[in-house]
């Protein structure tokens, strides 16, 4: 006893006290870092955890990175699924919530952070720095791991971020059911029990995106955190505003939302929607074979075996460039009608063997206003339209009424 209390006195044995946590006073915040197949390719992302301390009932989510974006949409997911806020939260000194560590507990809050804390009324508490401060949210360092360890392994396999999260909030759901040390009632049953006791949550949703400008370069993109996005080619050489999230972000002009992509997960990627690039193709349809843009929309399944067809009828009939435009006024009719419309429009066209774009728009607008039931055979129909090449004359009335 007398060496333990020397032990104690010399400071060589860190002791922590036991705690209590009343239901809603408090949760845990942190990031961990995990591993997954995403797309075929070994990936390294930030995984958002909010456990409440009382019912053991745990938040993941997982983003490309740690960044602010990722830390504010993390609450305000995690918000939701827990059913309200805690009285507190406790906190690591994460960049995105600090902007300055000062003498004590004192901290210098960054403007979206307070704005956070101000929307759902909750304290922050932040640990003492570097490792001292570890034990201090012991209950969510725990956590990572453990989850880590129950879920994650072996390596998930998926196509996309959204995926993964679907099983994260599928495995949240099934921890419901395991019991924490000796405790008789479930995670699940004491989470709900503690959900009364938790701050209910604003009317108002909270917007968690970060807002950035950025200048448009003369190939019609955008350079946002290390990741290059199209917008619309009219817009080459202009300043946009960026609303950027933890999983997505909006590009606006004049208040007006432009261009909308999924948030790359890989520095250095391009993100290109061929949509943004048809006006220029029209002008120079020879540029289309080898663009960027057709490459990802193949890969993404949005320019179809149906397309080829068609691009392939169009430019044995027309020639290279004018079946090349043929098939971009194609492409243009998705802005005003169903992708899956066109498509099986296309897919009519097939069969009826022709290569006129007008026709498609005619067969997709019904099928769009669900007249198919009542059609003659769509091959008749399409025949009875069928006309000579298109000109170019045309063209111009298609891309004023097109033009973002």
């Amino acid at each position: 006893m007398a060496c333990v209390r020397r032990e104690l006195e010399s400071g060589r044995v860190a002791v922590t006290v036991p705690q209590r946590h009343p239901p809603g006073a408090e949760a845990e915040v942190d990031f961990g870092r995990v591993s997954v197949w995403l797309d075929g390719v070994l990936t390294e992302l930030a995984m958002f955890v909010m456990r409440l301390s009382h019912s053991g009932r745990a938040v993941h989510v997982c983003f490309p990175s740690e960044g602010q974006e990722a830390f504010l949409e993390g609450h305000q997911i995690a918000f939701e699924r827990l059913g309200g806020a805690p009285g507190r939260v406790r906190y690591d000194n994460l960049k995105a919530a600090v902007v300055r560590v000062l003498a004590g507990r004192e901290r210098v809050e960054s403007d979206r952070f307070t704005a956070l804390r101000s929307h759902y009324g909750f304290d922050a508490f932040f640990c003492a720095p570097g490792l001292a401060g570890a034990h201090e949210k012991g209950g969510v360092e725990g956590e990572v791991g453990r989850f880590r360890r129950r879920h994650l392994v072996p390596v998930p396999r998926v196509e996309s971020l959204a995926e993964l999260n679907a099983l994260l909030a599928a495995a949240d759901r099934a921890d419901d059911q395991r019991h924490i040390a000796s405790r008789l009632a479930t995670v699940g049953q004491m989470a709900e029990a503690e959900r009364p006791a938790l701050r209910s949550l604003p009317a108002e949703a909270f917007d968690p995106t970060v807002p950035l400008r950025a200048r448009v370069d003369r190939k019609a993109r955008i350079s946002v955190r290390g990741s290059r996005y199209s917008v619309p080619a009219a817009y080459a050489g202009r300043s946009v505003e960026v609303r950027l999230g933890a999983a997505r972000l909006d590009v606006l002009a004049a208040g007006r939302v432009i261009a909308q992509h999924e948030r790359s997960v890989r520095k250095g990627a391009e993100v290109l929607l061929l949509d943004h690039y048809l006006e220029v193709l029209l002008r120079k349809p020879g540029a289309l074979p080898g663009a960027s843009a057709l490459a990802q929309a193949r890969a993404a399944g949005r320019f179809t075996a149906a397309h080829e067809r068609f691009w392939r009828r169009a430019r044995r009939r027309l020639g290279d460039a004018q079946g090349t435009r043929a098939l971009i006024e194609v492409l243009l009719w998705h802005r005003r009608l169903p992708f899956s419309a066109v498509h099986e429009a296309l897919d009519a066209l097939t069969r009826a063997g022709s290569a006129d774009p007008a026709l498609v728009a005619i067969e997709a607008r019904r099928i769009a206003d669900h007249r198919s039931q009542t059609q003659s055979p769509a091959q008749p129909q399409l025949e009875r339209f069928e006309r000579p090449p298109p000109s170019l004359a045309g063209y111009d009335g298609l891309l004023a009424g097109g033009t973002r």
